[in-house]
């Protein structure tokens, strides 16, 4: 360890009181192989605080019932619990009304519909849909889906070796065929964060909508989606320190409104006839069935335990640790970080001369140290780099200065393998 990456270690866990923080964890206090589990791989799916587990666990033994459907004191507090859930998530994104907050199942869902509902209505052959080459497949996959069914255009901003997001090239693509931007807030293989504002701005400028895949950029970033002002923003419950099973689809009420039901059922009706049936409005005409009623509850509290830490020294903390793992890997020779763009959220992806991604994932796991290995569900992103796959270190609040020294040692051990 460096002298300066010394003095960044004691600054960092002195400012953000770290410890506290990993010990709403239970997942933190495991062994893996004999050794403290160092957890790196929440960017694909985060630990839960122990007060999410407690709150989805009363909200399951006495607090359980349908919703929307009983007259039952049950089932009046879980509807209470799962439309407080709502109202905080709009809280949270500063929605105008809880009514643009559409619970899926999680953020691919969320693009799906957007993709049948919005895409089948609004658009029409030759118009194009513009998507970044950071994309996850869940936003690559549904607008070509669409465009095999309905003849669009898809159209691909290109990135530069480092990862950053070409806004020159961007803005060259735009046209009046534009109907749709569709771009993620930061890339989860390259932790690229994207100018979604000005991305938007741009956009709007020649009439186009907007969707903004937020799985990524949520969970480091506060987002107010009135003053971002796209027309759709998605996350997931899983990767913001709530359960699994929940997404949120966020989209201007009048739009949700002029758009149809994506899946039919209970719910989401008006009035059913063997004839017709009419529809209720956003957000009960795409929450077809039974929804996820405890998820939505432990989704609203992963929010609460966030907030009540501060978006902003959660992401300073993040920030600091970022810089330090950076440094600390760049010290391993032969180790090579891909994508090093100007602005970046706390994701490294790696690969080290001589070993195949897997085979570091196998072997530190071993050392006890748990990253992600292969092509994160970004194919056109490692045929960018010539690259079949990397391993991951994605950061989360509850890491520390240790985890990422005990990554560095399973890397070097990893090295002493293959020397």
């Amino acid at each position: 360890m460096t002298a300066s990456n010394m003095i960044l270690k004691l600054d960092s866990e002195i400012d953000y009181n770290v410890s506290s923080v990993r010990a709403d964890f239970p997942a933190l206090s495991l062994e893996i192989n004999g050794y403290p589990l160092a957890f790196l791989d929440s960017g694909a799916s985060a630990q839960k605080p122990i007060q999410v587990l407690d709150r989805m666990d009363r909200a399951y033994r006495s607090e359980y019932a349908n919703v929307h459907r009983g007259a039952y004191t049950l089932s009046q507090l879980a509807t209470d619990n799962y439309e407080n859930a709502r109202i905080t998530v709009a809280n949270f994104l500063n929605a105008k009304t809880p009514d643009e907050i559409i619970f899926t199942r999680n953020v691919t869902a969320a693009i799906n519909l957007v993709a049948y509902s919005y895409g089948r209505t609004f658009l029409r052959a030759g118009d194009e849909i513009i998507i970044s080459h950071m994309e996850h497949h869940a936003n690559i996959v549904p607008w070509q889906l669409l465009r095999d069914a309905i003849g669009i255009e898809i159209k691909v901003v290109p990135i530069d070796d480092r990862g950053n997001f070409l806004m020159e090239e961007f803005e060259k693509l735009l046209g009046s065929k534009t109907k749709l931007v569709a771009v993620t807030q930061v890339s989860n293989v390259l932790g690229t964060i994207l100018p979604i504002k000005e991305i938007v701005r741009q956009a709007h400028n020649i009439g186009a909508h907007v969707l903004i895949d937020g799985c990524q950029g949520i969970v480091h970033e506060s987002v107010d989606v009135q003053d971002l002002d796209a027309e759709f923003y998605a996350f997931t419950g899983h990767k913001l320190y709530g359960p699994s099973g929940i997404g949120v689809l966020w989209g201007k009420l009048d739009l949700l409104n002029e758009m149809p039901p994506y899946e039919g059922g209970g719910d989401m009706i008006e009035n059913v006839t063997f004839e017709k049936t009419t529809y209720r409005e956003a957000p009960a005409r795409f929450e077809a069935g039974t929804p996820p009623i405890v998820e939505a509850v432990g989704l609203a509290t992963a929010i609460d335990y966030v907030t009540s830490i501060g978006l902003e020294k959660i992401a300073n903390h993040e920030s600091k640790l970022l810089t330090y793992a950076t440094n600390e890997l760049a010290q391993i020779d032969g180790l090579r970080i891909i994508g090093q763009a100007d602005h970046k959220a706390p994701i490294i992806s790696f690969v080290l001369d001589g070993v195949h991604p897997h085979d570091i994932g196998t072997i530190i796991d071993s050392k006890g140290v748990a990253v992600r290995a292969g092509h994160h569900c970004a194919q056109p992103l490692m045929d960018r780099y010539e690259l079949a796959a990397t391993a991951r270190a994605s950061l989360a609040m509850y890491n520390n200065t240790d985890d990422i020294d005990q990554l560095v040692d399973a890397l070097n051990y990893v090295k002493e393998i293959f020397s």
